[in-house]
């Protein structure tokens, strides 16, 4: 038997073998079309590649797209474990040609894998084209040798395809199987088309035409092709079974679900196997993708699929959370095709462990009060919109689950009644809502975030995506259009840009507008929670309400801001772990360039702590473990170990970041953060501290550098330092000790200079016209005039002349830099009726001072011209002889 894997594989090894490029399927979250809520087709990751905006170095290519249909136009969900062909997730086998070949190539391809590397007899296979499609029509004929009986003409849009109103479109082929007359059903096109006799197995497009307008429609320059073959649907049909779910992939699935529950996998829970072994496929490729369950948007998708797959677990009467045990036989048939399974296993079985928990005290508390409001209830009853909002409000019971509870039972939800009840509280919150800070700008935010609702944030893996323009605000009012050079506030419904909160920065970049538009962002902030405002100006066009945009996030930046936020991380637990468990953070920021980081610790830290801390830090850079991230509720996360950073608001379920590795092989640190992250210590490439001090009682701060930024610190500095070995003429590692016996040199000869300043002061020649000291009014007065003497030296020469006049009155007065330095000294005899202060006011005034202070017994002051420093002397001897 051939298994899905083999198909998979003899698919793209055709094609490949055919001259095209194996491409990795990309990411169920669309970066390319904001327009989709998750990716649904192969041919979404090409759409610009068709439409002429990208290029690619291959013209043919062959992928194993992951697809889901969940939520919008393409919604499965309902039907999903009722019927045989229905799935939320689903693989879509393809090949593409990008102006290479066309209908011809296209046909043979098809035709030769089918019934040469699958072995389906012709017999059994039939094909449908557009009903103007002659080409197409010939071509099977010739090619593939089918009678006109089996080459069926279609005249609806059922053949021809369309990405929209305007663009790329064009006819269709279908290819069908006959599973034989056995079987109910009309082949394609007749009234019985709809039985499972005629199953469709493969759609080629034949992309041959662009819409301009509705009536005007021309041909591209380069038709191309776009193929789409359903993984289960083949594999049914070449596992002989008509039914998807018994395919080996997902039947290993519904296997693995009937051991966890000790039920009979095709009993009387068949339905609710099949159901989970759908939904576990398509949760654990969601979250692999970057998406976690939340209230809005892809969140809220993923969070009802789950919820769907839980319901159906509790009602086989399992007691304990069951899907996360299936994660394992997931991996273990997709993981090969797929890594990013096994990559992200660990993170798969935390969320769908901690989703149920809270899911099953949720379902006991909703499932009793639906069954008391719904007691007596009949088929074809409807229940009040009032108690479905009451589920939804108080117990957080969401409505398509109350619909799903009852629609085994025929009763229905009054939906008209629920929303009601729900704008009834939204318009409360809006007349209850009083804002805060700057209340006008604040009432703009919280009302577009009620209008548009939350931002989907897609930069934890991507730095670029596309989006549609929500909302625009310039000078604090909301407008429709902005044009070249406003400043402008952008809100996009999906954006890889980072919105500033828990001290990480928010990223710059720039935003494209199809049309040619730029807009170069310098900012984006979070407001009321999860609404990314991008804050920039219009550089080029103009940005208009509904524009689809190019979201593209400077890498270097985030690269760096990704590092600095990881290393504040290890430098929190290395602070822990040399000073003590008392360290917690108080604050941070994290910038591109650097990062700076508070924490409480009573005194400064010790040069040879911080070292021991640096080289612990870079000691966990250099072991280059997994940074790893996983969803937990804050109370769980915390009972682990995590560390809460300050600051840092947490809703219901938080992001736990571990990182780096002890010797033992346990985690180094953990704490509870939603920003960026490296993907591996070692990312962060150096850190290096540049500083630490005092900011406030009891906080440290201490300021570093990481990567690119780190190795340049450290290159200015031994610049510096070779800089200074040249000028010492030693070698850089002599540097330490000739600069200390300079500097004992300095202080020696310091010394001498002082010395000898005191002897010329107190021998030298008298500011007043000679001699040590003069008479006035009966006291010894001694004026000096200095020149290039420090004001710090004054007071010692004042108190050496002292001594040597014994009882009298000392005056020194320096020059230095232009300005004047003033000391005042009064032997302690005389200090009851001449005070020093007053006399160095009077010396400060001649020299443009203003005041001086001091001691009845030395007084100083000072003053900016230094020129006058005489005037001050004979200023102080009058106000001496005047006393």
């Amino acid at each position: 038997m051939q298994t899905a894997n083999d198909i998979r594989r003899t698919f793209l090894e055709f094609f490949h073998k055919n001259g095209h490029e194996i491409v990795d399927s990309s990411p169920l979250v669309p970066l390319n079309d904001p327009t989709l809520m998750f990716t649904n087709a192969g041919m979404v990751q090409f759409k610009n590649v068709f439409t002429g905006n990208e290029s690619r170095p291959y013209s043919t290519a062959t992928t194993s797209q992951k697809c889901v249909r969940a939520g919008g136009k393409h919604n499965d969900l309902e039907n999903v474990g009722r019927t045989a062909r229905h799935h939320t997730f689903f693989e879509m086998l393809g090949n593409f040609s990008f102006g290479d070949y066309f209908k011809d190539r296209a046909i043979e391809l098809a035709w030769n894998l089918v019934t040469k590397e699958y072995g389906l007899p012709a017999e059994k296979l039939l094909v449908t084209v557009y009903a103007e499609d002659d080409q197409a029509f010939d071509l099977w004929k010739k090619i593939a040798g089918l009678s006109d009986s089996k080459i069926i003409r279609i005249p609806t849009s059922d053949n021809f395809w369309a990405m929209g109103d305007t663009g790329p479109c064009g006819p269709c082929s279908e290819i069908f199987y006959d599973h034989g007359d056995h079987i109910p059903g009309g082949p394609p096109g007749s009234p019985d088309e709809d039985g499972d006799r005629f199953i469709e197995i493969w759609n080629l497009v034949f992309m041959q035409y662009e819409q301009i307008t509705a009536d005007d429609r021309q041909d591209l320059p380069r038709p191309s092709i776009d193929t789409g073959m359903g993984l289960e649907r083949i594999a049914a049909l070449l596992q002989g079974t008509h039914d998807n779910y018994n395919v080996d992939l997902l039947r290993a699935l519904i296997e693995a679900s009937a051991e966890a529950s000790n039920t009979d996998p095709d009993g009387d829970h068949k339905i609710s196997h099949r159901v989970i072994a759908d939904h576990l496929r398509a949760c654990s490729f969601l979250i692999a993708d970057g998406v976690l369950p939340s209230n809005e948007g892809r969140g809220y998708v993923l969070r009802r699929i789950m919820r769907r797959a839980m319901r159906h677990a509790h009602m086989m009467g399992a007691t304990d959370p069951l899907l996360w045990r299936l994660v394992p036989a997931l991996t273990a048939k997709m993981g090969q095709a797929f890594p990013e399974l096994n990559r992200a296993q660990p993170l798969i079985e935390e969320t769908m462990k901690l989703e149920e928990t809270r899911f099953k005290k949720l379902l006991d508390r909703g499932l009793g009060l639906l069954d008391e409001e719904t007691r007596g209830m009949e088929t074809g009853a409807e229940l009040s919109g009032e108690v479905a909002f009451k589920l939804y409000d108080t117990y957080g019971f969401p409505l398509d689950l109350t619909q799903d509870a009852l629609k085994p039972r025929g009763i229905a939800v009054d939906e008209a009644g629920f929303d009601s009840a729900m704008e009834r509280q939204k318009a409360e919150a809006r007349a209850a809502w009083s804002g805060s800070g700057d209340a006008a700008t604040d009432k703009i935010w919280f009302e577009t975030r009620e209008e548009i609702g939350a931002t989907e944030f897609l930069g934890y893996k991507n730095e670029s995506a596309e989006g549609v323009v929500t909302a625009l605000v310039v000078d604090g009012a909301r407008v429709t259009v902005a044009e070249v050079g406003t400043e402008v506030a952008i809100v996009v419904n999906q954006t890889p840009f980072y919105g500033e909160s828990g001290g990480q920065m928010g990223d710059h970049g720039v935003i494209e507008l199809a049309g040619g538009g730029r807009v170069q962002v310098t900012d984006c902030q979070k407001k009321l929670g999860d609404m990314h405002v991008h804050m920039g100006t219009v550089a080029e066009g103009r940005v208009a309400v509904g524009d689809d945009v190019r979201l593209t996030v400077d890498a270097v930046r985030r690269a760096a801001l990704r590092a600095n936020h990881s290393a504040t991380h290890l430098l929190h637990e290395a602070l822990r772990r040399r000073l003590g468990d008392h360290v917690t953070q108080k604050g941070s920021m994290v910038s591109g360039d650097r990062l700076r980081f508070d924490v409480s610790h009573p005194k400064p830290v010790a040069n040879e702590e911080m070292a021991e801390v640096e080289s612990w830090v870079n000691d966990q850079v250099r072991r280059n473990a997994d940074v790893v991230t996983r969803l937990m509720t804050p109370d769980e996360a915390i009972e682990q170990g995590a560390m809460a950073l300050f600051g840092e608001k947490y809703g219901d379920e938080v992001r736990v970041v571990s990182m780096g590795a002890d010797a033992d092989g346990s985690v180094y640190s953990t704490e509870l953060c939603g920003g960026t992250h490296v993907r591996r210590t070692g990312d962060i490439g150096l850190f290096k501290v540049v500083s630490e001090g005092a900011v406030a009682a009891g906080v440290r701060r201490v300021e570093a550098l990481t990567g690119a930024a780190a190795v340049a610190h450290m290159e200015e500095q031994e610049a510096l330092l070779l800089q200074t070995a040249a000028l010492l003429r030693v070698a850089p590692g002599d540097v330490a000790g000739r600069v200390e016996t300079l500097v004992e040199d300095r202080r020696r000869l310091e010394k001498e200079i002082t010395d000898l300043r005191k002897k010329l002061a107190t021998g030298g020649a008298s500011g007043g016209g000679g001699g040590d000291s003069k008479d006035v009014g009966g006291i010894a007065f001694a004026p000096r005039l200095l020149d290039g003497v420090p004001a710090k030296e004054l007071k010692g020469m004042a108190d050496e002349v002292k001594k040597q006049i014994g009882s009298g009155v000392v005056a020194l007065v320096a020059a230095n830099d232009g300005k004047a330095s003033l000391v005042v000294a009064v032997s302690d005899d005389l200090t009851g009726k001449i005070s020093a202060v007053d006399l160095v006011r009077a010396g400060s005034a001649a020299v443009g001072g203003k005041g001086g202070g001091g001691r009845p017994d030395m007084a100083q002051a000072g003053g900016p011209d230094g020129s006058k420093g005489g005037e001050a002397l004979a200023a102080i001897e009058a106000a001496l002889a005047a006393t």
